[in-house]
């Protein structure tokens, strides 16, 4: 972990003041923080076979941005496990959960007629199946996802993803300086997905690919409500984080024109009273 005068020093030449969350996995459970109810996750052969009964799945939903607003609000970790996880995308996103349920494949699409309304966030429920096809999410390699400040990691403990969530004048440093530090023209993606899938599917994926790269988010209408206005996600594999913290001052964040973004960035925590 970089030293956290220098991580100090970084969030605050950007205006953060939030501290970023590290995400990992583990077998370990943490010892504290907020964690989803119970739940019987069903899968794909259950749901073929009629035995799912999706009234009791959904009685304790918890949506995983949701949870981390909680967590976000306190300054401790948000944890999940396939027993609880607490939304079917989630489980899904997070590698719990695989092959995704066709009902879910129907409630993102358009619906199932006399049953339940479609989110209508792809246009069929083939194009969602191409979707999960593509997305692939790699298998949870621990028994928890943990996400929790970046200054609560230990020794031994290392994020493999860095998570800002922040507002568009500290979000463009952060997306400028993904370039500088990698010289990739196209550093920043901003694919689909739920809030989740932006937040680790995505930066996961990349990773397994050979890609070094940031992931813009934020973008799920369902998963607004758990954010600040005007707050979007920024997901950074941890080597990129690295290297942002160590090279930020050779970058246009140590001159003139950035400390007059500095000013817009004021501005902003003086208006939503921050």
């Amino acid at each position: 972990m970089p030293n956290q005068e220098e991580v100090k020093a970084f969030l605050e030449v950007l205006g953060l003041r939030e501290e970023p969350l590290g995400v990992f996995y583990t077998d370990v459970e943490p010892k504290e923080g907020f964690c989803p109810q119970t739940l019987i996750l069903p899968t794909a052969e259950m749901e073929e076979k009629g035995e799912v009964d999706f009234e009791a799945t959904f009685a304790n939903f918890s949506c995983v941005l949701g949870v981390l607003w909680r967590a976000r609000k306190k300054g401790v970790p948000a944890y999940f496990q396939q027993e609880r996880i607490g939304c079917l995308g989630g489980a899904f996103y997070l590698g719990f959960l695989k092959p995704q349920l066709d009902f879910i494949v129907h409630y993102v699409s358009t619906g199932i007629p006399g049953v339940m309304e479609g989110e209508c966030y792809l246009e069929s429920p083939e194009a969602v199946r191409r979707f999960y096809e593509y997305i692939d999410p790699r298998p949870a390699p621990g028994a928890f996802c943990v996400f929790q400040p970046l200054s609560r990691f230990g020794p031994d403990e290392t994020p493999e993803l860095v998570i800002f969530f922040a507002r568009a004048e500290s979000i463009c440093g952060l997306n400028q300086l993904a370039t500088f530090v990698t010289n990739d023209f196209e550093a920043v993606q901003s694919p689909f997905g739920a809030g989740c899938a932006n937040l680790v599917s995505w930066p996961l994926k990349y990773l397994g690919e050979g890609k070094l790269k940031a992931v813009l988010g934020g973008w799920d209408p369902s998963d607004r409500k758990f954010l600040k206005v005007d707050e979007i996600t920024f997901a950074v594999p941890y080597e990129m984080f690295q290297r942002m913290v160590n090279r930020w001052r050779q970058s246009f964040l140590a001159r003139e024109t950035w400390a007059g973004v500095r000013k817009k960035i004021a501005l902003s925590h003086k208006a939503w009273k921050e």
